[in-house]
């Protein structure tokens, strides 16, 4: 399965269904009245993370992810059925944003998290809801109100207990195989690992931990240079690096070298990053080099201070001190905290506008009227009904529309847009 990472989707809840019309006609029954029911609610677009999932790959064969829409309302007061809701599965750790906007929705880093990112749209009323004392027959229902629509910007940050780090060929995808149970890709040539690789390491008598197989980084990755970039934000959601250092192939000076540069990346791509819990691996000391460089560097090591285990995974030498400390170091270490959300973004909702309406001048005669609640009540409207008609110009009088249009001196004559619909100013009147 190919490794996927960032993605864009759209969603779009559904829409409610419409209120109906309808009058009691039964024998022996005289004056039934008004019996129209309401339209049943449009489903969510909810999103939910799993752990069955490591990739977004799957979730690129769909672009749009939509809910049910709402049935009509019917005869003898009987609500339509509600929409079924449309459950989108996404890995853990997935963060999801607003693509026109930039806007962090929610950060799904718990398993079974779930987020309404979409909500249905409400069924309209039917003709039964209208009926008053004094209004014994009403002849109008509402339409269902639209659904919500938005583009979102998916993206994955694996969460892994411990990252692998290390320039490409430190040994990454060799120890985890060794310890998990994990096959990434592993040969006697060089190459770099190309995708991120996840392995659960399981110890007798200690808590099991995830090991992620992080692609090697190398010179210039926070810039952007080799793939190193494409998954530096990986190791933020880790709560402990392993730095693997290769001492079978280089010398000491090339292995400080090494060392120095993927200290170097980390701090230039975020200097938070240094501030984890690091452990140094040296690997390949199955070598002779290996084994004769190793109490040298180890000292140099410790003047950085740093930690250093010695390990050789082809030959499993040094693998259990190695897990057994990566475990005591996983207990006293924290989770990190989930990407903290805007709280000015009303819960539930992804977008709510703030004000009924706001008229805006796109040109001579020419008016624009944006807002949640006014194109709500359009969209809700049967303009084909009297009664529908003289109820909408009657709501929109009480928001204070029409004292809008006269005090941006709005012509009779000058056209307004509201969502899909067109008026002219004369049209608002009583």
């Amino acid at each position: 399965m190919k490794f996927v990472d960032e993605l864009v989707i759209d969603v779009e809840s559904g829409k409610g269904g419409d209120g109906m019309v309808a009058f009691r006609r039964e024998k022996f029954v005289p004056f039934g009245g008004p019996s129209g029911g309401d339209g049943g609610r449009g489903g969510d677009v909810v999103l939910v993370a799993t752990r069955d999932l490591n990739t977004l790959f799957e979730l690129g064969f769909q672009r749009l992810y939509e809910g049910e829409p709402g049935q009509k309302g019917m005869a003898k007061d009987m609500e339509g059925a509600g929409g079924r809701d449309c459950l989108v599965k996404v890995p853990v750790g997935t963060l999801v944003f607003r693509e026109d906007t930039g806007e962090l929705v929610c950060d799904l880093a718990e398993a079974g998290a779930r987020y309404v990112v979409a909500r249905g749209g409400r069924g309209g009323k039917g003709n039964a809801r209208f009926a008053t004392s004094v209004r014994r027959a009403p002849r109008i229902a509402e339409k269902g109100e639209p659904g919500e629509r938005f583009r979102l910007r998916l993206e994955l940050k694996l969460l892994a207990d411990v990252g692998l780090v290390g320039l490409p060929n430190a040994g990454k995808s060799t120890l985890l195989a060794a310890v998990s149970n994990a096959r990434p890709k592993v040969a006697d040539y060089p190459f770099t690992t190309l995708v991120p690789h996840l392995g659960i390491v399981k110890r007798e008598g200690r808590r099991a931990f995830c090991m992620a197989d992080l692609p090697g980084l190398i010179e210039g990755a926070h810039a952007g240079t080799g793939l190193g970039i494409q998954f530096l934000k990986h190791i933020e959601r880790t709560r402990l690096l392993l730095h693997l250092v290769d001492l079978g192939t280089q010398d000491r000076a090339e292995a400080r070298r090494a060392f120095q540069t993927i200290l170097a990346e980390l701090q230039e791509y975020d200097p938070a990053l240094l501030a984890k819990p690091m452990i140094v691996a040296v690997t390949k000391m199955d070598l002779p080099d290996a084994r004769e460089n190793w109490p040298a560097f180890r000292t140099w090591l410790k003047r950085q201070g740093c930690e250093a285990v010695a390990i050789s995974a082809a030959t499993r030498d040094g693998l259990g001190p190695l897990l057994d400390l990566v475990a005591t170091t996983l207990d006293r270490t924290p989770a990190p905290a989930p990407e903290p959300v805007s709280d000015a973004r009303p819960a539930g909702r992804v977008f709510e506008y703030l004000a009924p309406f706001e008229l805006v001048r796109v040109g001579p005669g020419q008016w624009q009227a944006n807002g949640r609640e006014i194109e709500r009540l359009v969209a809700m409207t049967d303009f084909t009904s009297d009664e529908a008609v003289l109820r909408f110009k009657r709501k929109v009088q009480k928001m204070g529309f029409l004292d809008e249009l006269a005090r941006q001196q709005a012509d009779g004559e000058d056209i307004v847009s509201i969502g899909e619909m067109e008026f002219q100013v004369r049209e608002f009147a009583l």
